[in-house]
């Protein structure tokens, strides 16, 4: 929105004077990048948690199969540790 002056200079003449503000543009676009940011950050770090909480859920899955396994074989075989 352009904000307009009236000066006289001299008497009989007017000059206008036009000032420009585009300050509030600028903040919002820079307000919506650092949202989307925030957003992109957040559903990275939620989806690292995810990988590592699969690795670790499988590597547990492996350590109990082998513990059954494990005691599967001492049984058949009469072995105890």
């Amino acid at each position: 929105m352009a904000h307009t002056e009236e000066r006289r200079v001299e008497p009989g003449t007017t000059t206008i004077i036009e000032r420009r503000s585009g300050g509030g543009a600028a903040a919002l676009i820079a307000a919506l990048l650092v949202v989307i940011a925030a957003v992109a950050v957040y559903f990275l770090v939620v989806q690292d948690k995810r990988e590592s909480d699969a690795v670790t859920g499988a590597a547990e899955a492996v350590q109990s199969t082998a513990e059954k396994a494990g005691g599967a074989i001492d049984g058949a075989t009469g072995e105890k540790k």
